[in-house]
């Protein structure tokens, strides 16, 4: 049962919880991992941890804030030219050479499908002009994504002082970047062929990632690798529509217990939809406006995974203005829709103005103010 509280309630509750996803630790999954975590893609909450915020070497799972800063900031069909430091990186590559080109979106399945280090130099070289620059555009992205404990050297993830991530911070990156259709696109495919430079026949890359054919619903994202960090994964799955993905660092056996981390997140939990997108909760009055009321709606679904346990748990809080002052901007935010687990906020959605209120002209005015004076 979803129990519905006001305002004065939600006062209360907010105040004795934080604005953070719940974490449920339950059972170790992760034995072999230093840190782990289980996240749902939608609405961000993370559904199992275990050193979630240690700060570690992540190799080429990098690569995934490479790919989405990348995708973001650069166009696609972009003619890239590889540089001579892109030809000599070191580590997996996809054998460009000086002078080659290719389009950033081809390397883009170079750098996510083969883990090419020699792509993600000439990737990072041609959005931002050096590596070190496109480091520093990935830190912004990283920071105004909410991975602010990660430090990002370098676009590929070789081991170098000071690069570093947590499992939250990745987890939260792909997160952001699985919302993307085309990184979404690239990192689900099996194999590629791309252009190779001086040759007969393409170059064909295949995607390291067995998650893509060992799980069901397997979708991605990135295998990584340095002895320094360990063997490290970032896995994704989608079921009924419903994605999770998981983060394992410097983990022996990466496949086994990525899988138990999927496994154990679509068993033990269910999306449980509040609100679409876009639906109707609630009017609210509007004064000196053409209409006297205006509809709210949710800017973007309110869902969010619950076990069968915590939905008896769950308070679901419609907290608004009690009215606006015309005009009224479509969009315009007049209130906040959020689940609370045990206090404690697992989701939230602004409530917006659905159409446009102009205010009232001087003329229709007037009548109502004589009307006032008069009593």
């Amino acid at each position: 049962m979803i129990r519905r509280l006001g305002i004065f309630a939600a006062v209360f509750m907010i105040a004795a919880g934080v604005l953070m996803p719940s974490v449920c630790a339950g059972q170790d999954l992760c034995p072999n991992s230093k840190a782990a975590v289980l996240i749902d893609v939608a609405s961000g909450r993370i559904l199992y941890q275990k050193n979630m915020d240690q700060q570690l070497p992540m190799a080429s799972t990098t690569k995934i804030m490479t790919a989405i800063t990348a995708i973001e900031e650069g166009n696609l069909l972009d003619t890239v030219i590889a540089s001579l430091r892109a030809q000599n990186t070191g580590g997996s590559s996809i054998y460009l050479q000086a002078g080659e080109k290719l389009t950033l979106e081809e390397l883009l399945y170079g750098l996510m499908l083969q883990s090419g280090n020699d792509a993600a130099v000439a990737i990072a070289e041609h959005i931002a002009g050096s590596c070190e620059e496109f480091a520093r555009l990935m830190n912004k992205k990283a920071a105004g994504i909410g991975a602010v404990n990660s430090n990002f050297i370098n676009p590929h993830g070789l081991d170098a002082p000071g690069h570093y991530t947590t499992a939250e911070d990745l987890a939260k990156i792909t997160a952001y970047a699985l919302k993307n259709p085309e990184f979404k696109k690239i990192v689900a495919t099996k194999q590629k062929k791309i252009p190779w430079w001086g040759r007969d026949y393409s170059r064909v890359l295949k995607n390291k990632n067995k998650i893509l054919w060992q799980v069901e619903g397997g979708d991605g994202v990135k295998t990584g690798y340095t002895k320094k960090a360990g063997r490290c994964l970032v896995a994704s799955a989608t079921r009924d529509g419903w994605q999770l993905a998981s983060v394992v660092l410097n983990c022996g056996p990466m496949w086994e217990e990525s899988k138990a981390l999927l496994e154990y997140g679509f068993n033990n939990y269910k999306p449980v939809v509040f609100y679409e997108a876009g639906q109707f909760v609630k009017t609210i009055a509007i004064k000196k406006g053409k209409e006297e009321r205006v509809r709210l709606v949710a800017d973007r679904a309110v869902a969010v995974p619950l076990t069968a346990e915590e939905r008896e748990r769950v308070v679901l809080v419609e907290d608004s203005e009690d009215y606006l002052q015309a005009p009224v901007m479509e969009g315009q935010v007049a209130g906040s829709v959020k689940v609370l687990l045990d206090g404690e906020v697992i989701m939230y959605a602004n409530l917006v103005c659905q159409q446009k209120v102009k205010e009232r002209s001087i003329r229709r005015v007037i009548p109502e103010i004589l009307k006032a004076l008069i009593g």
